[in-house]
């Protein structure tokens, strides 16, 4: 019974240590594949059999976050994940020889690596390759996959903010091997945004890979270079809700001031409340756009509206001076009579108290005082008849004259208030109309 179980202690103990056998004799067999590789390898020089022979190297980029749009500076912080992929003449061996190991890792330091450089870097600091390590297999491909945080300098149209559309490119390309000794390719018609984490200002509409061979003014050969265009469209929700909502509610309200009774003393205090509302928000627009000389569309907006809002204060004061017209006002020209107090009232459902909508009447110039007549010719023979009160009588004609002058001035008085009435409710629909159509435009755009 002890023998039984000795022997099956040996066994488990042979099984544990079975694979610690054959995981040292991979790693035995890889330090001799190292060791062989090189024995007489260096990284100085292009890995080619022939140096007339053009070594091609293909680039794969995937996009992995958006750090940071800097609209003033124009600058895009991006997080990539860059694969390169090229053929090493003297990193080959036989898989049989070294125990079928047909792959290994190794640091990229001590292999060639192509020079590969981001041309729009917008960074002071000198390019640094990653210390990551290369996968290097038996017939010599070797793939070298680094992180790296890329700063590119990339033109910002604002003209259409916050519904703009942004196209950033990102060119890469050998700094020192021209095209007849190195060859750059992408890999795919565009950048892989499987790993993409979602940003939060914009939306990634794709990233586009484009390859083109240049020739410079130093060099005579030609230079191959990759470009990916991000192409990226912002999220205007927030801009809309911060920045254009209030100020399309706050153009709603400014046409209002011509629908406010004069005698309140509020009409030109609203409209310079708006108007430095308005200003407020210009300016917290202003500090967030960079200079450019194409204004944004928000921009634009904003002015359209503080000159809405000037024009309809400016003829908000002309109507109140028409409104308060005093005793001496002259009567109203007959053209603004039947233009203005006839047929636009009319229009307008303007009415005097008690006058049904759309039935305006034309004012009457009020009659001439006509003076009582004075005493017929020949003597009065009754003693007690007025005709012998002269200075009574002329009291009375004084007093009549007053009064009459008094209504006439206050009759004018009424058809000026009436007038600045009608105005009032003419550029309420001008401007109101005005001001709907210009927030209707702009929230279009966001559809």
């Amino acid at each position: 019974m002890g023998t039984r179980s000795h022997h099956l202690h040996l066994s488990l103990l042979f099984l544990q240590l079975l694979p610690a056998v054959f995981l040292g004799a991979e790693g035995r067999l890889a330090h001799k594949l190292f060791r062989d590789l090189f024995a007489n390898y260096t990284s100085a020089l292009r890995p080619v059999a022939n140096t007339d022979q053009t070594l091609n190297v293909t680039l794969e980029v995937t996009l992995s976050q958006i750090i940071d749009m800097d609209e003033r500076n124009q600058v895009l912080t991006l997080y990539l994940w860059i694969r390169q992929e090229w053929t090493d003449a003297y990193l080959r061996w036989d898989p049989s020889a070294y125990g079928d190991l047909d792959a290994i890792q190794i640091p990229s330091s001590l292999v060639w690596r192509p020079d590969i450089v981001l041309y729009n870097k917008a960074d002071t600091q000198p390019p640094t390759s990653a210390s990551t390590n290369v996968v290097v297999r038996h017939d010599g491909a070797v793939r070298w996959d680094a992180p790296a945080i890329t700063r590119s300098s990339c033109r910002v149209d604002v003209s259409a903010f916050p519904f703009d559309s942004q196209r950033c490119g990102l060119t890469f390309g050998s700094w020192t091997h021209g095209g007849h000794q190195l060859d750059v390719r992408p890999r795919g018609a565009s950048a892989s945004l499987a790993d993409f984490v979602e940003n939060v200002e914009w939306r990634v509409l794709g990233m586009p890979a484009r390859r083109r061979v240049l020739t410079y003014g130093c060099c005579s050969e030609p230079y191959p270079d990759v470009t990916f265009t991000l192409l990226l469209r912002r999220r205007a929700a927030a801009y809309v809700c911060n920045l254009l909502l209030p100020c399309v509610l706050i153009s709603l309200l400014a046409p209002l001031a011509f629908h406010l009774p004069a005698d309140s003393g509020e009409k030109v205090s609203l409209g310079v409340t708006v108007l430095l509302a308005l200003t407020v928000f210009q300016l917290i627009l202003a500090e967030s756009m960079p200079p450019a000389e194409s204004v944004p569309l928000i921009g634009k907006y904003y002015m359209a509206t503080m000159t809405m809002v000037t024009f309809s204060t400016a003829l908000t004061i002309l109507i109140m001076n028409l409104h308060y017209c005093g005793p001496s006002a002259h009567p109203v020209p007959a053209w603004a009579r039947v233009l203005l107090l006839g047929h636009l009232a009319r229009g307008l459902c303007v009415r005097e108290r008690g006058e049904p909508c759309g039935q305006s009447k034309l004012l009457e110039a009020a009659p001439s005082f006509q003076p009582p007549a004075g005493p017929t010719a020949g003597p009065c023979l009754e003693p007690r008849c007025l005709c012998h009160q002269e200075a009574l009588l002329h009291h009375v004609a004084s007093i009549a004259s007053t009064f009459h002058s008094h209504r006439v001035a206050q009759r004018y008085h009424e058809d000026w208030k009436r007038l600045a009435h009608v105005m009032d409710r003419f550029f309420l629909g001008i401007f109101f109309c005005m001001a709907l159509i210009m927030s209707l435009l702009v929230l279009m755009q966001a559809l």
